[in-house]
């Protein structure tokens, strides 16, 4: 149905209803997962690289959610709708990459996490090009505001999720992790503390 009409802003509320549940489920993943290692740490033992990713992630998410508020001055259309759900759907796959159903195939979650990284580090590096992408939608005065800090962030973590795909040196992945967590801690305490 094409009808041409002013905007509605009940629709930008129905919309992050539909993307609240998606990220609620991302982080119900994650905080679950986080859980079984104090239901049962005899069954699932702790591997320091994937811990610290499965904290990026979380802060990843509570990021996205609270950057997409910006979306309030866009104007809406399904295309659009079905980016913002795509992307949010991302993150989701990636919890579950982080915490899949079952390991039965492997030793722990060091030899998962390690024979999946190309999978998590390849989508990861998708998730930064869809930030553009989203970047772009909010307009150019919302893309100014974020500098060139944000060309430096992006370059950097594209280049290290690449060499982490193809290093699987215990030492650099932890560091790469740490780096990245703290990274990110810092990029969402400097740039959004408030919505303006």
């Amino acid at each position: 149905m094409n009808q041409s009409h002013a905007f509605d802003p009940t629709v930008l509320s129905h919309v992050r209803t539909v993307i609240s549940i998606i990220v609620g489920l991302s982080m119900g993943r994650l905080l679950t997962g986080l859980a079984r290692f104090v239901q049962h740490p005899r069954q699932h033992k702790i591997y320091g690289v994937h811990l610290v990713w499965t904290f990026f992630m979380l802060i990843q998410i509570i990021s996205f959610w609270w950057w997409e508020f910006h979306l309030v001055n866009v104007q809406w259309s399904f295309p659009l709708y079905g980016f913002v759900a795509f992307y949010a759907s991302v993150f989701f796959f990636m919890c579950t990459m982080l915490f899949p159903d079952t390991m039965y195939e492997y030793k722990g979650f060091e030899d998962y996490f390690m024979s999946r990284r190309k999978w998590f580090f390849g989508i990861l590096i998708g998730t930064f090009f869809l930030d553009i992408i989203d970047t772009f939608i909010k307009g150019r005065d919302y893309t100014a505001a974020l500098g060139p800090e944000y060309w430096v962030r992006f370059a950097l973590y594209t280049t290290g999720c690449a060499a982490a795909i193809l290093i699987s040196n215990q030492r650099f992945q932890l560091a790469f992790a740490i780096l990245a967590l703290l990274g990110e801690i810092a990029w969402a305490l400097g740039l959004y503390d408030t919505l303006t």
